[in-house]
């Protein structure tokens, strides 16, 4: 019987942990700004929300520029949002929009602004820094950046893909298995994120999200059947059941992309940063995990020959409260 390091167990209580502040959530605040006409501009302005409660943040402009009308708000998901026209005398280029109170909390805004002429500026700003200065002709650097860094965020604060990987990796052993399991992971992903982004695919998000959190309910179970010498599917052929649940994890990558939206101009090469920033993001997760179980492994041996069994149904114990939590949400939104 094969046993895994108790070092796995530190690292699962801190993903644990980690899981009760969020769980696959890229919620950034959202504005975006479309160039309507001369010194006019259409504003869109999400904000995440948790039922009837919204963050008091709000974009701030330059004091030529003036609303017109009134705003029309509504829900949206989990977020509210508002839409107006703003008349800015002379344009917008070269001013500076500030988020207001965005410094006192952890929520980042990603911004959009589209000219008439297509041209699309993409920026993010975060509490240190909550201010952004419209610029004359964005460059695609600029978009890419951005993008790749979104996707390293989400898969770093997507707790339930990473439970997913780490069962993988409770799993598999071996240098070639682990690279083979998480390639076919990394590849079904990035196929169906691709085809949902583009619109080739459409799929409902809550019961993706709950699929999602039953796959690493599956993926525990195979762990601890593994374990007792009863093999499974996954234990034979791991790199399958990565392909197979990879297809529907990057649905969940899409779902969030779409929540922040692509420029219009750059949608490939938004896809393709995001993407890679998504894979960066596992890439150094893997390694973590694996350092750390390396470095723990001398330390950690004295505990009890029991202790691989604590990964495996932590795991498998927040993954089914995920279930149920999703399952209830999507339901009780049908009603």
């Amino acid at each position: 019987m094969r046993r895994t390091g108790p070092g796995w167990a530190l690292v699962l209580a801190l993903l644990a942990w980690a899981s009760a502040a969020r769980a696959h959530e890229l919620r950034p605040a959202y504005l975006e700004l479309r160039e309507l006409g001369p010194d006019r501009w259409g504003v869109l302005w999400k904000v995440p929300a948790r039922e009837e409660l919204r963050l008091s943040i709000a974009p701030r402009f330059d004091n030529r520029c003036r609303p017109e009308g009134t705003a029309i708000r509504y829900r949206q998901a989990d977020a509210w949002a508002d839409r107006w026209t703003l008349v800015c005398p002379g344009g917008l280029a070269g001013t500076t929009v500030r988020i207001e109170r965005l410094e006192v909390t952890f929520t980042d805004v990603l911004v959009r602004v589209v000219r008439a002429d297509g041209s699309v500026q993409t920026s993010r700003i975060i509490p240190s820094a909550p201010s952004f200065v419209i610029e004359i002709s964005p460059g695609r650097w600029e978009v890419a950046g951005t993008y790749l860094r979104l996707g390293v965020e989400h898969i770093l604060g997507g707790v339930d893909h990473l439970l997913f990987v780490f069962g993988l990796l409770l799993l598999v052993s071996g240098w070639r298995r682990v690279v083979g399991t998480i390639t076919a992971f990394t590849v079904a992903h990035s196929v169906t994120l691709a085809a949902a982004t583009l619109g080739w695919v459409h799929v409902p998000q809550a019961p993706v999200e709950a699929v999602i959190a039953l796959s690493i309910v599956f993926v525990a179970a195979e762990v601890v059947h593994a374990r007792e010498g009863r093999p499974g599917l996954a234990e034979r052929w791991p790199w399958l059941v990565a392909f197979t649940f990879g297809l529907l994890h990057g649905l969940g990558f899409a779902g969030a992309l779409r929540e922040v939206g692509l420029p219009s101009g750059a949608i490939p090469l938004a896809l393709l940063f995001f993407n890679l920033g998504v894979e960066l993001g596992q890439l150094a997760f893997v390694l973590a995990v694996i350092a750390l179980r390396r470095l723990l492994r001398g330390p950690l041996q004295r505990l009890p020959t029991g202790a691989w069994r604590m990964p495996a149904y932590v795991t498998g114990a927040v993954a089914a409260f995920w279930v149920f939590e999703r399952v209830s949400g999507f339901l009780s939104a049908q009603t």
